[in-house]
């Protein structure tokens, strides 16, 4: 769902980052808002003056999703839940959390908490349009208050409807959890719900388009496809924390994996290793003791005719909490590390001791394995 990010600031203890997709929304927003919707709405201003509400609009946007999010970020830390972070992206914004609610009155609680904040913010910014208005404010002012008003009551609705992973649709996953008591359950049938309205949303779209609207019709088709993605991936991720769930890291380990040592060059490496054994990790070792991991990535970063003159040593990665796990850890922060490094191999380690390596691959047969005879469906 999200790709390359930049970290903006951080507030209350949450990194706020913003994902390059976002660029294009808000650059997108600005242009329909000075060329279409203000210009509309508030006739007899300048270019500029549009343009500028435009931008404004744009920014208080941002600040609204920010809001929005911070207030779930708020709610989940309050119930002990971790977050990561909140990411700004084409389609909004996401609190990103390590881990799933661990009961129902704390999944709807942390849902509920994003359309309360957005309801709010509209009824302050409602507000100021009343007193912008009625202390004599140019139009450009009350319109963009009255504009963000009407856009966080729009946010709060829309992120309202029963459709998961909207909030909506999480407030249903608990309504349904509260009452079977079956989380699986209660997601598969928010999740259908999202995937039946990301449907209706799609048939918008194409309608829309038919009609004339390309650009209104697009939208509504992105982000109906989007939320049929997001529906089901957040299933698939459910199970994966089910099937995995107990399990430690030393049930998929590998024991005596090939390793290198630091004096080795690159050259050697490539030649004698990765063209034998096909790995893209290998830990590097000296007298026992592991030092740190040696990559493809790492070897890609070095010109080719200086491979020959450099050991390995002088490229590795050096052993950390992103590349090593002990065996006894929850295969699901395996999971974790791997996802957030871009990694598909982690090394395992008693303290400077190398045991083994947790490979993803393994992981997801035996996961795939476990689902289909324990039919975690």
């Amino acid at each position: 769902m999200l790709g390359r990010h930049i970290t903006l600031f951080t507030l209350f203890g949450f990194e706020v980052k913003l994902d390059f997709s976002w660029i294009f929304l808000a650059l997108l927003i600005s242009w329909s808002l000075a060329t279409g919707y203000f210009p509309v709405t508030y006739t007899g201003l300048s270019a500029t003056t549009y343009w500028a509400m435009g931008i404004a609009g744009a920014l208080g946007l941002f600040f609204s999703i920010i809001f929005h999010e911070m207030s779930h970020s708020l709610v989940a830390r309050q119930y002990g839940l971790p977050i990561r972070g909140i990411t700004l992206f084409i389609f909004g914004g996401v609190a990103e959390m390590e881990e799933e609610p661990k009961d129902a009155k704390t999944e709807f609680l942390m849902a509920i908490a994003g359309p309360i904040a957005s309801l709010l913010l509209a009824l302050v910014f409602g507000l100021c349009a009343t007193i912008s208005i009625n202390f004599g404010a140019t139009a450009a002012v009350s319109g963009i208050f009255s504009y963000l008003s009407l856009i966080n009551g729009v946010l709060a609705l829309f992120n309202l409807v029963p459709a998961f992973p909207l909030d909506g649709g999480r407030v249903l996953r608990a309504a349904l959890w509260r009452w079977k008591g079956d989380v699986r359950w209660a997601t598969r049938i928010a999740a259908r719900a999202g995937s039946g309205f990301g449907l209706v949303l799609i048939i918008l779209g194409v309608l829309n388009i038919l009609s004339g609207n390309f650009v209104g019709g697009m939208w509504w088709f992105l982000i109906g496809m989007f939320l049929i993605g997001a529906a089901r991936g957040s299933y698939i991720q459910l199970q994966t924390r089910r099937a995995f769930e107990g399990e430690t890291v030393a049930r998929f380990m590998t024991e005596s994996p090939v390793t290198v040592p630091p004096e080795l060059s690159v050259a050697q490496l490539v030649d004698d290793y990765v063209y034998t054994y096909g790995h893209d990790m290998f830990p590097v070792l000296a007298s026992g003791q592991l030092l740190g991991s040696v990559t493809i990535h790492d070897v890609k970063a070095l010109p080719r005719e200086e491979w020959a003159s450099t050991q390995i040593g002088e490229i590795m990665t050096p052993r950390s909490e992103t590349n090593t796990i002990g065996p006894r850890e929850d295969a699901l922060k395996a999971l974790s590390l791997m996802q957030r490094g871009g990694r598909s191999r982690l090394m395992v380690a008693d303290g400077s001791r190398l045991i083994g390596i947790v490979v993803l691959k393994d992981m997801l047969k035996l996961m795939s394995l476990k689902l289909d005879l324990e039919n975690l469906d």
